[in-house]
């Protein structure tokens, strides 16, 4: 990984209406002609997304959304694309023109005021007409900080970029550690990788890339190994590791051989806790034991990719979901952007490890299920669950182990406890 991943990076969405300079303003922040302008109103359709270093913010994601105030039908859709970049953005600049705020500007922000999303507003186009004062002291009154720029000249853009900058959620200053707070100075990490058809020539998939770096940035040693020489890298060590990491794919093979007091846990429980709320993943997990045939189950993945023959989410999870349950589990499959509005149809959602789209994202998502009363886990969890190995891989985590003892029930299995 040569750039830092896009889930990663402080997302920045651009919302406005049509023809105010979004796009324009996109491009005088990165310095290029990343995003297509036009007078006509309505150029930008879907989010443009281009990720990028800028001074003082670091690796960011510009979003440049389509205008809320688009019309007809065609209008409706992107508009609805324009929403979602709501529940993903950690900071949001909203563009007005030289022209009073009106009822456009105001929706949004209190759609993002709703979300506890971070904002300020930038009056563009400051070389026709400077921003109206009634808007400059209603917004000062409010508290939302507000200047005037100019995408053509160039007027106030480094003092936006000051601005985004003094507006960057605390949380997002230093990144959370993958796992680099479990192991000690010096510790040693040992990395279960099975090299299979899903492994990508040349290269390893994200998590386990950022658990290696993650490792090196804690002063600790990494050693990886694949399943089948899990037990010779064992009695290589001249003492047991501190932490043993696996993809859920071979979790059960892992915990047999790695020794009981050695802590253990899987890739994508990491990426849970990263990205998510881990408490309330592996709670939902309890609910694994209710399916029965005949329930539904959404499969949610945050990527696309073309399926494997033996794809994890589209068929292993649903095969083992349905061993489970006895059979006739319903599984529907939505990727990339996709999230249902309408979850009441489902008894459960099993959510990827979300290593392709940010925290936000992902806790708006568990935050959907929570209120439309839908439990949510994700493919580590149900797998380690359905593999008889649930409570030994969230040790490392008590609380979140607690909560999903908690959740089970009464008659929940006692082996899952």
């Amino acid at each position: 990984m040569e750039d830092t991943p896009k889930g990663l990076r402080l997302h920045i969405g651009v919302f406005g209406r049509r023809n105010v300079g979004k796009s324009s303003l996109v491009n005088a922040l990165i310095g290029q002609a990343v995003s297509i302008v036009s007078p006509t109103p309505g150029t930008t359709t879907d989010p443009v997304e281009k990720a990028f270093e800028i001074q003082p913010l670091g690796p960011v994601l510009f979003i440049d959304t389509a205008g809320v105030d688009d019309e007809g039908a065609l209008g409706a859709l992107r508009r609805e694309k324009t929403e979602k970049v709501l529940d993903r953005a950690d900071l949001a600049l909203l563009v007005a023109g030289p022209e009073p705020l009106g009822d456009f500007e105001t929706q949004l922000i209190v759609a993002l005021r709703a979300r506890g999303v971070p904002f300020l507003v930038a009056f563009n186009k400051a070389d026709l007409a400077p921003p109206p004062a009634a808007d400059l002291a209603r917004l000062a009154a409010e508290g939302i900080p507000a200047l005037a720029v100019s995408a053509l000249s160039g007027e106030g853009i480094a003092a936006l970029k000051a601005a985004l900058a003094a507006r960057v959620p605390e949380g997002r200053v230093v990144t959370p550690h993958l796992l680099g707070d479990l192991v000690p100075p010096g510790g040693v990490v040992v990395l279960v990788v099975p090299i299979d058809l899903g492994a990508p020539k040349g290269r390893l998939i994200l998590p386990q890339v950022m658990a290696i770096r993650d490792v090196l940035d804690s002063d600790a040693f990494c050693l990886v190994a694949k399943e089948r020489e899990l037990r010779a890298a064992f009695a290589g060590l001249s003492r047991p590791p501190d932490l043993v990491v696996c993809d859920s794919q071979v979790v059960l093979k892992t915990a047999a051989d790695t020794p009981p007091g050695v802590p253990l846990t899987t890739f994508s429980i990491l990426m849970a806790r990263l990205k998510g709320d881990l408490a309330r993943l592996a709670e939902g997990a309890a609910a694994i034991h209710r399916l029965r045939p005949g329930d539904r189950v959404l499969i949610s993945e945050a990527c696309s990719h073309h399926p494997l023959p033996d794809d994890i989410g589209r068929v292993k999870i649903p095969r083992w979901l349905r061993q489970y349950a006895g059979g006739g589990i319903e599984v529907d499959v939505v990727a990339g952007g996709d999230f249902p509005q309408d979850l009441s149809a489902y008894a459960l959602i099993v959510h990827c490890g979300a290593c392709m789209i940010n925290r936000r994202q992902m806790l708006a998502r568990i935050e959907a299920a929570r209120t439309g009363g839908v439990p949510i886990t994700n493919y580590g969890v149900a797998i380690s669950l359905v593999q008889g190995v649930l409570p030994r891989v969230l040790g490392v985590f008590p609380a979140a182990l607690a909560a999903y003892r908690r959740a089970l029930p009464p008659e929940g299995g006692a082996a899952a406890v």
